[in-house]
């Protein structure tokens, strides 16, 4: 059974189509990359895939449920999901063990359910896991923009989702921070209790190591999907962006080369 099904999926918007006739599936095993230009609707597939949003016609189905028939509710604490805008959210003074271990209930605020010693222990190992575990008891307003990111990476870890999503996880983050964030995701990618992962992303530098599967959309239209050595070549990304360059893997991680004389 397909973790993720989506059949003739359409989204227009405003007379403007932002996805066209999408047809994506997502196994057991395979942890995917979602890659493309500014504008190519990535988001947008991520949450109709993810069933935040509805599409304008076609079928969504999520881990057996299908979109407009089944009662998302019942769905939500499968469904792992991150996004920066729901940093926002927290008040600043709020210890990032409870931003963690609130996400086992969706609240932003740890009184308004009883934890058990258990929860408060599966927050601390998540937290452990993500790089972040001397910061339990910081403030969460006080950590830096890219332990805040590992912080949610283990509050959206908490209920143990099936399937994990994460829209640009990397955004905003400088060098440093990036190359920390991504590490965690290698690492979860090869850890035997982590759910599948479909990542967004516009940088191939950006690509954790050891993702499966890449789709490559362009104006709403996938260019082409698959298993990311098969389908990440030179030829596809001149297809996507516009753009000769040559690809290289180095110690698991993706990087171009751009000519600039073949791209004049």
């Amino acid at each position: 059974m397909s973790l993720l099904k989506l059949t003739s999926i359409n989204k227009t918007e405003s007379d403007s189509k932002i996805l066209d006739d999408i047809n994506w599936e997502v196994n057991i095993g395979e942890n995917w990359i979602v890659f493309g230009p500014n504008g190519s609707g990535k988001s947008s597939l991520l949450n109709i895939a993810s069933m935040n949003l509805h599409p304008s016609n076609g079928d969504v189905e999520l881990l057996g449920h299908l979109l407009g028939k089944s009662d998302l509710r019942l769905l939500r604490s499968r469904v792992g999901f991150m996004s920066k805008a729901l940093e926002s959210r927290f008040r600043t003074n709020i210890k990032t063990l409870e931003v963690v271990v609130t996400g086992l209930t969706g609240a932003t605020e740890p009184w308004w359910d009883t934890f058990t010693s258990s929860d408060w222990e599966r927050a601390h190992e998540l937290l452990k896991l993500v790089g972040c575990e001397g910061k339990s008891d910081q403030s969460f307003g006080s950590l830096s923009t890219g332990e805040k990111q590992r912080a949610m990476i283990a509050r959206t870890l908490m209920p143990q989702p099936e399937i994990f999503f994460l829209d640009e996880p990397t955004a905003g983050l400088d060098m440093g921070g990036r190359e920390e964030l991504l590490t965690v995701l290698a690492n979860l990618v090869n850890e035997k209790t982590s759910p599948p992962m479909i990542l967004v992303t516009h940088h191939l530098e950006e690509i954790p190591s050891d993702f499966s599967h890449i789709l490559l959309l362009r104006e709403g239209k996938i260019i082409d999907s698959g298993v990311i050595n098969e389908v990440l070549t030179p030829d596809n990304i001149l297809k996507c962006f516009d753009l000769k360059v040559s690809i290289n893997k180095t110690s698991g991680r993706w990087n171009i080369d751009i000519s600039e004389e073949e791209n004049e």
